[in-house]
């Protein structure tokens, strides 16, 4: 398998079709790509998404990965309410940009907003704030609730330690065996 996260934007969905999770987002589906062909073009163009087969992960539980620069995109925004309503299942949603110091992450159950946190180091803006951090969250140093006079630091390594925690840090996959091939999913 080929690793990702810097830079990206990706899902983490509780489930075993990965061509259902596609049609979800409305993509027509490209069909198997391998792992590093789809992870560039995840990277490089903004109307593909990768997505790969079930890969094992928290709570022993199987998690489908979307990754791909078009989930990074204001233009089209990711709705994981809408997303695990139709999928009657899990959706995270996890993005960091280094350059801007964009970090954001949302988890979803049963069509219901659990968990939402952004923020943009480069203002310091805590942009989304929603429900309570888990043990995860504060061990990446958020506070138990948002006070306006308190700091807020988060990185990269924070996005991906609450990826790991809640499904699969999508940096530790390079050099495993792959379970299958990654599906390429486009716009239009």
């Amino acid at each position: 398998m080929v690793g990702f996260g810097g830079k990206q934007a990706w899902l983490a969905v509780a489930g075993d079709d990965p061509v259902a999770l596609i049609e979800a987002l409305g993509l027509r589906d490209l069909g198997p790509v391998p792992w590093r062909e789809g992870i560039d073009l995840a990277y490089l163009t903004d109307d593909r998404v990768a997505v790969t087969p079930p890969l094992p992960g928290a709570r022993d539980t199987d998690w489908i990965l979307a990754t791909g620069r078009r989930l990074l995109l204001p233009a089209a925004p990711v709705d994981v309410i809408g997303l695990s309503a139709a999928l009657d299942t899990e959706v995270q949603f996890f993005a960091t940009h280094r350059v801007t110091e964009l970090h954001r992450w949302q988890r979803a159950v049963g069509g219901e907003l659990v968990r939402a946190f952004g923020y943009v180091g480069q203002t310091g803006e805590v942009t989304s704030w929603h429900g309570e951090p888990g043990p995860a969250e504060r061990d990446a140093g958020l506070p138990a609730e948002l006070d306006e006079d308190q700091t807020i630091l988060v990185g990269e390594k924070d996005v991906l330690r609450v990826a790991d925690a809640w499904s699969i840090d999508p940096t530790a996959l390079t050099g495993r065996p792959a379970p299958g091939p990654l599906r390429l999913g486009a716009t239009g």
